[in-house]
């Protein structure tokens, strides 16, 4: 089939072979094939471009239809085309954004193909050097044959070993403030959770000498039973923050049932609906605002009887005879007697005591602020005060916005020796009637009164040492918190700035104050230090006990093996019937039994000199293997 005259002058003369190029053969299709090769081999010819396809990063099937299929409008164009690459033909801004991405696809292979080089370099190099200290460490273990696997495997081992300690770590530890990751924790051994939260010196020098009755507080308080805690909460001594921790942070088999938006909370008794805890976040205030121990003694009793059913009431004869007008009230035999209820109920007080110049700032800044306490009852022998007995220091409303020198020149402050004066027994006084004894007589009585009362209470703590108050309250009561208490060394009253004077103004304002509390921090320190020793103690007992047991079990095995040596046909049902797994305390007891029979035996006849030399042997035997055992210990 010819082609047209227009298509043959666009194609050029005939193709000729060219030099080297293979003779021409007889058979037309193969002189046609390789004509269309040669053709196509040309970089001017048509055939050429449309054999190699759109330029790099153009889609196939963009302009890929042949360029003879198209229809010929002159022969100069076809001639031109003939002549020039199928991306000439493009316009000029396609042919601009198809240059860019050819550029773009270019630098990114190659760069793809550097860091891909790169790294097979690196990791090549890794491999060797590795595998240079593995052969080095592991090479008297393994084969040179296939030492290059185990490396490889022992390798990728480590390596995601490393992995998961780095997500166990993260998981752990999340923040910065990780101990694990401080220098201290390996330098130095690990401090007391316990030691002074002041940073003084654990071990003092005691000012008071106590009785070991004093020291031992072991309370037998029986949640199910008929025990009582009762707190006395003295104003801004940290008491909110503590009772907080006993209704919320105490394991209990019926842990207080506190709901969202309520202060109190509900602590009954496993199986009853009795509370075992009377403070402000389990029953209110029930016997007025902050009540003072005059006021507890003689209302909890009270308040506690009238919440029981009529037959468990106690008869009148019982109730005869009030503790306020008692002569020895301020006794320790009255004083357990007012913790105990007249229903058979036992009562344990407790109470958080604070640093008197603290204490007293910190109740400034919270008259300060609107506090008046005015709700508090000061009921003491049966009435509150007259306005005469205890005047107010205030005309309006309330104090707020007083200033410190007003706060400590009214003489009728009631923060003046606060602790001492709720924790004594007012009634020895003439309650709040101040010409009832010279000021003098009644600080003393009142002081002494105070002191006694808190060495008699089942427990006390200081707002100073969080830690160690929840350590003597655990041993006290043998009840443990979920979480450790914190020490906020941070308070309204340390941000308080004052001089010298007036911290020894206020000193002198709370005299009785800051002898209670020297004497309570003495008492206190001294009962955490006898804990301590009392526990190392029992620990070490224990130690020994469990030291003897196993010296025990060592001689009872020991003599049972050397009796089947020495008589194996004595008793041949008793050797059958041996178990490894006795009970320990009849083990003993045949070792006591064996040990008997043999010094009968040794006084009623002469022993050989052959039996008296094995004897002696085992005994040596037995020394030796006790003194192995001691050293392994």
């Amino acid at each position: 089939m010819a082609l047209p005259a227009c298509a043959a002058r666009a194609l050029g003369p005939p193709l000729q072979p060219e030099r080297g190029a293979p003779a021409r053969t007889t058979c037309p299709r193969r002189h046609s094939r390789v004509e269309a090769e040669l053709a196509a081999s040309r970089p001017g010819s048509v055939a050429a471009s449309v054999r190699a396809g759109p330029p790099r990063g153009v889609s196939r099937g963009f302009n890929s239809q042949p360029f003879l299929d198209e229809p010929l409008k002159a022969s100069s164009s076809l001639a031109g085309a003939a002549r020039t690459p199928l991306f000439a033909l493009l316009p000029r801004g396609r042919r601009r954004r198809m240059h860019d991405l050819r550029r773009r696809w270019d630098l990114g292979s190659l760069c793809r193909a550097l860091l891909t080089r790169g790294l097979a370099a690196l990791g090549h190099s890794l491999k060797h050097v590795l595998g240079a200290i593995f052969s080095k460490i592991f090479g008297p273990l393994a084969s040179v044959g296939n030492m290059d696997e185990k490396s490889n495997k022992l390798l990728l081992a480590l390596v995601m070993l490393f992995l998961f300690a780095v997500i166990v770590l993260q998981y752990v530890c999340p923040g910065t403030e990780c101990q694990l990751l401080r220098l201290q924790a390996f330098s130095s051994p690990m401090p007391d959770p316990y030691r002074s939260e002041d940073e003084s010196s654990a071990r003092f020098v005691p000012r008071y000498n106590f009785s070991r009755g004093d020291l031992l507080r072991k309370v037998d308080f029986d949640i199910k039973g008929d025990d009582l805690i009762v707190f006395l909460h003295i104003q801004k001594t940290g008491g909110t923050t503590f009772g907080r921790h006993l209704v919320r942070n105490i394991q209990l088999e019926q842990p207080c049932e506190c709901r969202v938006g309520q202060k109190k909370c509900t602590c009954h008794r496993p199986g009853k609906r009795e509370t075992w805890l009377f403070s402000r976040f389990s029953t209110g205030w029930s016997c007025g605002l902050h009540a003072d121990w005059t006021e507890l003694t003689s209302c909890v009793p009270a308040v506690v009887d009238g919440k029981r059913d009529a037959r468990l009431r106690p008869s009148s004869k019982d109730r005869r005879g009030s503790p306020n007008t008692n002569p020895g009230a301020n006794s320790p035999s009255s004083t357990k007697a007012r913790n105990a209820s007249k229903s058979g109920k036992n009562f344990h007080y407790i109470t958080i005591l604070r640093d008197p110049v603290s204490r007293y700032l910190s109740e400034w800044r919270h008259v300060q602020r609107g506090a008046t306490w005015k709700a508090s009852l000061h009921v003491c022998d049966g009435r509150p005060p007259t306005s005469e007995e205890l005047p107010s220091c205030y005309t309006g409303d309330d104090w707020s916005g007083c200033p410190l020198k007003e706060f400590m020149d009214c003489p009728y402050n009631l923060a003046n020796n606060r602790q001492v004066r709720m924790l004594s027994d007012l009634t020895l006084v003439g309650c709040y009637n101040l010409s009832v004894m010279p000021e003098k007589q009644r600080n003393k009585v009142l002081l002494e009164s105070a002191k006694s009362n808190l060495k008699h209470m089942a427990f006390f703590g200081l707002t100073e040492f969080q830690r160690k108050t929840q350590y003597l309250f655990e041993k006290t009561f043998n009840m443990n918190f979920i979480s450790p208490f914190t020490q906020y060394n941070t308070t309204r009253a340390s941000s308080v700035e004052i001089n010298e004077e007036i911290q020894k103004r206020i000193e002198g304002l709370n005299f009785l104050d800051m002898e209670l509390y020297s004497y309570a921090k003495d008492l206190f320190l001294q009962r955490y230090q006898f804990m301590r020793q009392k526990e190392h103690q029992e620990a070490r007992q224990k130690r020994q006990e469990q030291r003897k047991f196993l010296k025990g079990r060592f001689l009872q095995t020991h003599f049972q093996s050397q009796g089947q040596s020495q008589n194996p046909s004595q008793n041949p049902s008793q050797n059958l019937n041996l178990n490894a797994n006795q009970n320990v305390t009849q083990n003993l007891i045949q070792n006591l039994t064996q040990n008997s029979s043999q010094k009968e035996n040794r006084e009623s006849r002469k022993q050989s000199p052959g039996q008296e030399q094995s004897d002696g042997s085992a005994s040596n035997g037995t020394n030796d293997y006790i003194g192995s055992v001691e050293k392994w210990r």
